[in-house]
Parts: structure tokens; sequence; C-alpha cells
């Protein structure tokens, strides 16, 4: 990845620093979140994959370099230094599929502070986005009750923006995607047949229809909403018979449309024929669901988008100067120092109930105590532990279990308190 994926000011301190010898001072920097969006109780871990790949490849080749030059933002000494420039630094990392609270050290980078310090965007920029899709994505999974979420959201969003929502919210345990590109570069299961424009398309509804089967089977599913939604059912019903897949609804009460889909699909003999639900659904669109005879839903806006992925908030800031811890003090941005080590505590029952973070002295573990962070890059080289920490299918069973031991409170979409706390310790 281009050197250039940075902000200015990253080469500008690095320019200075490489003039007064501080580059070389060893430094830790952490990206943690100082809170979570509004109305949640918990964030989730997406897009270390892409930080590991991203770093493998992260340098300046000769265009970057002489766009610099050109544009003088740094000087002749500075880009030779660049020239050169390749991570060989140290990274832990939340593992993906982990959940996180405020103050959780998602990312800790030690390096040198002129090899760390140009990483500062190009980290965020793939963190902040991946965790806001993660953990909105979370809350819905959550909400559905265990009925498959299908990610519809390509259109609201960037198109290459729209291939890594697709993971995240996989990772967080959506079932599949409505995004191909997705499913050739990360394997995440696709999934969709038809939109209104294919029965508008046709003459009648049933030309429709029976084009699809014809094409695709009787299992495909059948948007049944163009016109009218109980006619839709009758006629998708008389041409693919009994065995249908599925009928999707699209717009409306949905609640109110999915019962009276249920009751005409059994009344018509297609008592196996799945019930899908999309339109503008959140997490709360989802809860009001519970109890509806819903098989499947599908969501797009929300979950890829500001309205229900807010960004996830993180920050990427300096802990500790050659073993020294350094601390912020700007008010309301005040951030505690040194490098952090975690712990995360739960009750016998495995519900999760705190993070204790050190700085220094010994960890004083507890049975029960799991580490969250593990290692990931080791002087720049992928760790063994790293191959687990960023696989699709393992971080897809560590979201369904970290969301399994969160406590009764932390489950609740309303706003309110972190599912659990941070506490901070000094020598053990």
């Amino acid at each position: 990845m281009s050197g250039l994926s940075t902000d200015r000011y990253e080469l500008t301190m690095l320019r200075a620093a490489l003039a007064d010898g501080t580059a070389r001072r060893d430094c830790v920097f952490e990206v943690f979140a100082r809170r979570l969006p509004e109305g949640r109780r918990f964030g989730m871990v997406a897009g270390q994959s892409r930080v590991v790949a991203a770093l493998a490849g992260f340098g300046f080749d000769d265009d970057d370099l002489s766009f610099l030059d050109r544009n003088d933002v740094v000087d002749r000494d500075t880009l030779t230094w660049l020239a050169g420039y390749r991570f060989d630094g140290d990274v832990d990392g939340y593992a993906d599929g982990e959940v996180h609270v405020p103050g959780s050290p998602l990312l800790s980078v030690r390096a040198p502070f002129g090899v760390a310090v140009l990483l500062e965007t190009l980290v965020l920029s793939v963190l902040n986005h991946d965790c806001a899709v993660a953990g909105a994505a979370a809350r819905m999974v959550l909400a559905a009750e265990g009925r498959p979420l299908i990610e519809m959201g390509s259109r609201r969003t960037h198109e290459a923006a729209a291939v890594d929502a697709a993971r995240a919210a996989h990772v967080a345990g959506f079932a599949s995607t409505s995004n191909l590109a997705a499913g050739a570069r990360y394997g995440v299961p696709t999934a969709g047949t038809s939109a209104h424009a294919f029965t508008l398309l046709h003459d009648d509804e049933r030309s429709a229809f029976a084009a699809q089967v014809a094409a695709l089977g009787p299992g495909t599913t059948l948007l049944v909403d163009t016109y009218d939604i109980g006619q839709g059912i009758r006629t998708a019903v008389e041409v693919a018979g009994r065995d249908l897949g599925a009928v999707r609804i699209d717009s409306g009460d949905l609640a109110v449309h999915a019962r009276f889909a249920r009751r005409l699909l059994d009344d018509l003999g297609a008592d196996r024929t799945r019930v899908v639900v999309s339109g503008d659904l959140d997490e709360h669109g989802i809860a009001r669901l519970s109890g509806a005879p819903v098989d499947a839903l599908g969501v797009g806006t929300s979950v890829v988008t500001g309205s229900g992925a807010p960004t996830a908030g993180l920050v990427y800031k300096l802990v500790q100067v050659d073993g020294r811890a350094v601390a912020k003090r700007s008010s309301g941005k005040a951030t505690p120092g040194g490098a952090h080590r975690v712990v995360r505590r739960h009750r016998a029952s495995g519900v999760a109930t705190e993070e204790v973070l050190w700085t220094t002295g010994a960890v004083e573990e507890q049975e029960g105590d799991t580490s969250p962070s593990v290692p990931l890059l080791r002087s720049g080289e992928p760790t063994p532990q790293c191959a687990d920490a960023v696989d699709l299918a393992a971080s897809r069973r560590r979201s369904a279990d970290r969301l399994g031991r969160l406590p009764w409170e932390g489950l609740s979409l309303a706003p309110g308190d972190p599912a659990f706390g941070t506490t901070y310790r000094g020598p053990a």
C-alpha cells in the first residue's frame, strides 16, 4: 500500500524528528476508544486482517517520493529515509471478533517513532470503518435471535468500503452478503435473486416469477410485494409449487405482512416456504420483529453507514517513549500513559465482568482470566497466533462466543453503561 495513505502532518513530524534524532526513540502507540458511539454498550473488533496485510506492503515507491519532493513536503534526508521504509516493529492486538469497551487497547504498535508515527492514518482508517460496521452488525445479530441476516448495503456506501463492510458484518455474525466481490476476496457466502425491476420488466407478475423459477429452480426466493402481497404469494405458489424456497417482502409493516404471509403460505400448502423481510431495517426494527414468523432478514443502509454504524471513535496515541509512560492531559481528551497488558475477568459462569490493564509490574492473574490481546507481528513478520486472530471462520466463532459472554445488561439495545468496566493498574 502506498505510503501516501497518510496525513501530511505525520511526514512533517517525521522530518523534524529525523533532524533532531528523536525519530529513533523506542515508542509504543495504542489504538483505543475513549468512549463508545452513542447508545452502544460494547464494540466489536474487525479489520485486523486488513491492518496486517496493509503493513506488509506499506512503503514509498518512486512516484510517491517524487510527489513528496515536488510538493516540498519533506527534505532530501527524509526522502532518502522514506525510500528504505519498511515496517519492522511489533504489533499486538485484539483478534477479529473480539468485543471491546472504552479504553481497550485494540492495537499496540512498538517501533521507533519514525517507523510508527506514519501508521496513524492507515491504521485508524481501517479499524474505524471495520469496527463500526462490526459493532452495528453485532447488535443486529443479537436482535435477530438466531435468524440469519443478509448484508445488503453495497449501494449505500463507497464501492471499496462495501467489500470490507461485508467482511466485517460476516465477522460479527451475518450469514451472507449480496456483494460478489466480498465473496471472491474473502469467501463470504453470497445471496440474492431479483429486484422489483425484474418483475416490472415483464408484462405481469406471473411471467416474471415463471422466468425466475425456470432459471433458478423452485427453491428460489420470489419478491412478492411489487403490486399486492397477497396476490403475489398466491401467484408465487401457483408458479413454483409448494416447494417454493422463500418469499421476500421489502416494504410496509413487515411484522404484519410476515404474519399474513405465513398464514397464507400455510393455507396454500407451502408450509416449508420461508419468509424473508428487508427494507430499512436496523437493530431496533429487527427487535420489533421478535416473535414474528420471519425466517431471515436483509439489512442494508444501517449496517454500512453512519445511521447504524457510526465511527468507532478509535484514536492512535503515543503512550510510552524509551520505556517511560507518557500521557496526554488535554481536557476531555486525557489518555492513560504506559504500554498496557490486558486481562479480561469473568464470573464462574463465563460472563465477562471487567478488563484490567497493567502498565508495570507482574499481572495478577485470577481463575477465569483471559487475554483478548495476542501478538500479531514481531519484527514486521506475522506470528503463529496471527493466523487464527484474523481467520474469517475463527473470527466468526470468536464473535459468537464473546457475545454469549456479555452480561445481560450489556445485551440491551437501549443506551446505558458499557457492558463491563475497565480498571487501570500500576505496579501489581
